[in-house]
């Protein structure tokens, strides 16, 4: 039987977590109140706001897992810097909660925004962390590249948030075409994994 690497394991590790803030987010969306086109309209803010969350955590799981699979070696400031990662989704529940109840106000919809900025940055310190454990020739530095798609994500959720105070439903819009940009995997770790 072969043995779990110490990727494998914080991938394991990392993909229960993701799972529950899931089923989590899953458990807090009330159905309508009643069979009609007008009980359902009354939860659609819930049900698009939990639509962008999960998208979210599935785009972050997609890619968490094309980085670990390019990932040969780890030390404990990885393992930490994926913890930092899993802190910030874990409070998506929380705002994809809040931000369904009261849509249409700023706090909850900047607090979404930060929770993402959060998560983004996160992200952005677990790559850089996973680089200087395997070396700047290593297949996830060849593959992370420059970071554009990275730096944008977090210049447009820091925008957002700023939104989110004159209006908050554009700001939902930009945290969407976050999403968009993402929904398609990042090959480029995957290619890179392949190569190396």
């Amino acid at each position: 039987m072969r043995r779990l690497s110490e990727t494998d394991r914080l991938e394991a590790f990392s993909d229960g977590v993701m799972a529950v803030i899931i089923t989590i987010m899953a458990f807090n969306v009330k159905p309508p109140g009643g069979p009609s086109l007008g009980a359902l309209h009354s939860r659609l803010p819930q049900l698009l706001v939990y639509l962008l969350s999960f998208a979210m955590v599935g785009i972050y799981w997609n890619n968490h897992h094309h980085l670990l699979r390019a990932t040969e070696r780890m030390d404990g400031a990885v393992m930490w810097a994926n913890l930092h990662l899993l802190f910030w989704l874990s409070l998506l529940p929380i705002v994809t909660g809040w931000a369904g109840r009261y849509p249409l106000h700023a706090l909850p919809a900047g607090s979404y925004g930060l929770v993402g900025f959060g998560a983004g940055v996160a992200y952005t310190i677990l790559t850089i962390f996973i680089i200087r454990a395997n070396g700047s020739e290593s297949a996830v530095a060849k593959g992370i590249g420059s970071d554009l798609k990275g730096k944008l994500s977090l210049m447009l959720y820091a925008a957002g948030v700023g939104l989110a105070f004159v209006a908050p439903v554009a700001s939902y819009a930009v945290y969407a075409s976050v999403a968009l940009m993402w929904f398609v995997p990042d090959r480029r770790l995957a290619r890179e994994a392949t190569i190396s």
